[in-house]
């Protein structure tokens, strides 16, 4: 509860000499969220219950989103302190580790886990999915990469008309101005990664850590722990055993009602019940001045039996009446 979680972020407050803001997207199974532009608004509020301070911490946990949501979170939050750490329970991967880069000072827990920033195309071009035309896949931007460089580095394919060749049969595949929007966005992500290290890192360090981020890490699921993160040259702080046992304690809190770890099972919450309301919360926005938001998504799950062939009492299913899903301010 919100309540709870209020003492903790002044706690927190209170240790960190600084002002908290907690931002969290649910990884549910079945109710996953993400970063996205309508949390920036949100931010925007928070912040100017806050007013201008000295420090800033962001209590993050998240598995990503929008690229361009995060940078102007970033930002935003920028403009109203000298001084900006983000504190990692568990998860700032892919946008999540951009807002990161943006900070001062990275306070990660020993189970804390950055990612890779390499972006995914999600676009209405996209090849159909093999298995469900009615959705495409996502095109990763270093996969593409990694095809030309499979042909010239591995292959030595050098001579332009076999490049010419491996460039029409990936377009054979997918669409040329898909390619070329995945071209224009690897360029973007890794100049958001430099503008935002610049001025606290060498010129050396920040290329380091920008190709390894975006291409030397591998695969965009790998999980870049606090150890390989400080190696790489980022502003890493292992927290104290108080400082992490108040972290833990706040993230246990936040878990109660994220629930990350509960799959959605809609038959077990209505169980014997012809009717019953949900309220799922996917993703909050708190601070001790500013409330509570909270990500919902509301509705009611109804019993309805649905005739089969040779079954003539039916078999039972559930109808589910979704009401409402978006951000409210659940508490002040």
């Amino acid at each position: 509860m919100y309540s709870q979680r209020k003492k903790l972020y002044q706690r927190l407050e209170k240790e960190r000499g600084s002002k908290v803001i907690a931002f969290v997207t649910g990884d549910r199974p079945g109710l996953q969220t993400q970063i996205a532009t309508e949390a920036y608004p949100l931010f925007t509020h928070h912040l100017d219950q806050l007013g201008p301070v000295p420090k800033i911490s962001l209590v993050l946990h998240t598995r990503g989103g929008d690229t361009m949501a995060a940078w102007s979170i970033i930002n935003l939050i920028r403009q109203f302190c000298d001084e900006y750490e983000v504190i990692v329970p568990l998860r700032a991967q892919s946008a999540g580790t951009l807002i990161c880069l943006g900070a001062h000072k990275i306070i990660m827990t020993k189970q804390a886990m950055l990612g890779p920033i390499d972006p995914s195309i999600n676009n209405p071009l996209n090849p159909t999915h093999p298995t469900n035309n009615a959705s495409s896949l996502s095109v990763s931007v270093e996969f593409i990469q990694g095809y030309f460089g499979l042909a010239s580095d591995e292959l030595g394919i050098s001579d332009q008309a076999h490049k010419t060749a491996i460039f029409l049969k990936l377009a054979e595949k997918i669409h040329p101005l898909v390619l070329g929007h995945a071209f224009r966005v690897r360029s973007q992500i890794q100049s958001l990664a430099r503008k935002l290290l610049a001025g606290r890192l060498d010129e050396g360090k920040i290329e380091k850590i920008v190709a390894f981020l975006c291409a030397d890490s591998g695969s965009h699921d790998y999980p870049i722990h606090r150890r390989e993160a400080k190696d790489h040259g980022l502003p890493i702080e292992k927290p104290s055993v108080p400082l992490y046992e108040l972290i833990k304690e706040l993230y246990d809190e936040i878990d109660a009602d994220i629930q990350a770890a509960v799959p959605l099972d809609p038959p077990s919450i209505l169980g014997a019940a012809a009717s019953k309301p949900y309220s799922y919360t996917r993703a909050l926005i708190e601070s001790v001045s500013g409330g509570s938001h909270a990500f919902l998504t509301e509705g009611v799950y109804n019993a309805i039996v649905q005739p089969q062939p040779n079954a003539p009492q039916g078999v039972p299913a559930i109808q589910n009446v979704r009401q409402f899903e978006g951000w409210k301010h659940v508490s002040k």
